[in-house]
């Protein structure tokens, strides 16, 4: 007998094996990567809300109405993301938009046989240093590697790269930090 675990486990599969397949043969890889955008994007949104996350939980509201309600919420991206979305909420299952975007992110990657990095850095990545930190980080982690970039001023220089929880901060803005740590730290009378 399949366990309330269990169930939700198959739940989430079934939400991520739907994305990939419908992402891979409307688009393949760039698709897929894209759809991976959205997702995250929808996540930071729901979990930034709580008067949506109470809305489109509510069970006042019939499936219906919460279905539409989420469409209408999330109209602006991507169709594929937001008529699962909608699904989504019409059943009840927002509450598994977590763990469907974290095994979306894992089994993309794994089906694409990339590692997608985001990598952050004050101005836009030329192609030729776009190029030395793809070819560098494909021979560090062994795959294809697909960059996200971000553009911050407030590192004030240097890159931030991160990749499924690791994260390498070679920022100007943490060094000063780490600098100023290290300056204020309290000295036990040895020589400054």
């Amino acid at each position: 007998m399949p366990t309330n675990r269990l169930l939700a486990k198959e739940e989430v599969a079934a939400y991520v094996n739907l994305l990939l397949e419908a992402a891979s043969n409307e688009g393949g890889q760039k698709r897929v990567l894209e759809v991976r955008d959205q997702l995250g994007l929808v996540l930071s949104s729901y979990r930034g809300n709580a008067d949506l996350r109470e809305a489109l939980n509510d069970p006042a509201y019939s499936p219906e109405q919460r279905g539409r309600l989420a469409a209408n919420v999330f109209e602006g991206v991507d169709p594929l993301v937001n008529s699962v979305i909608a699904i989504m909420a019409e059943r009840g299952n927002l509450g598994m938009l977590s763990a469907v975007v974290s095994s979306f992110e894992e089994t993309s990657e794994e089906k694409l046989g990339v590692c997608v990095v985001d990598v952050t850095t004050v101005v836009a990545l030329d192609d030729e240093l776009r190029t030395v930190i793809t070819e560098k980080l494909s021979k560090d982690l062994g795959k294809d590697v697909v960059l996200r970039e971000h553009i911050d001023a407030s590192i004030l220089g240097g890159i931030i790269m991160s990749t499924h929880g690791k994260r390498i901060d070679a920022s100007v803005a943490s060094q000063l930090e780490h600098t100023r740590n290290v300056l204020t730290e309290s000295n036990d009378g040895g020589e400054c």
